[in-house]
């Protein structure tokens, strides 16, 4: 059973990259985003950065997600910014079956990408501060860090070949 979190921050390419590897994989997919109570996109469009407190049941309910998909034994992937170290700690619950995909990239590159998005609540003006409450994950999260450069294609096969 795999069940990956894909990570980084907003306009990396998280959703690209998760739908297709869970297509590859013939898993189930969900969007973190989609999770999002109304409250936080409120706060978000309005250009607002999320706190903790804003975060944690979002991050409960991805939780969630993710338990259920290891009850059933299905695996499945998930998107999350999952910014902070604790935050991936939420979502891992102490298990080690939840692989990350750190998909990192330059703030030029994704401010670039974030401009150019139509249709989602998270502004561009907000890249500064998930950068600025990004913990790249360490050694001992034993992440899988691909660069966001690459095409959406070859980020899934070096996914799945790691």
């Amino acid at each position: 059973m795999t069940i990956i979190l894909v990570m980084g921050v907003a306009g990396c390419g998280k959703t690209t990259v998760g739908e297709q590897l869970a297509a590859h994989l013939g898993v189930p997919f969900q969007e973190g985003d989609a999770l999002h109570p109304p409250s936080n996109v409120a706060k978000m469009s309005g250009g607002t950065p999320l706190d903790d407190s804003d975060r944690l049941p979002w991050l409960q309910i991805i939780a969630g997600v993710i338990d259920s998909w290891r009850v059933a034994g299905t695996g499945g992937v998930v998107t999350c910014s999952a910014l902070k170290r604790r935050y991936r700690d939420i979502l891992r619950a102490g298990h080690s079956d939840v692989r990350l995909i750190y998909l990192r990239g330059s703030r030029g590159l994704i401010g670039e990408r974030l401009a150019a998005r139509k249709g989602h609540f998270m502004p561009p003006a907000l890249l500064d501060s998930q950068f600025a409450t990004l913990e790249e994950p360490t050694s001992d999260e034993d992440p899988i860090t691909l660069d966001v450069g690459l095409a959406p294609e070859e980020i899934v096969k070096q996914a799945v070949e790691r």
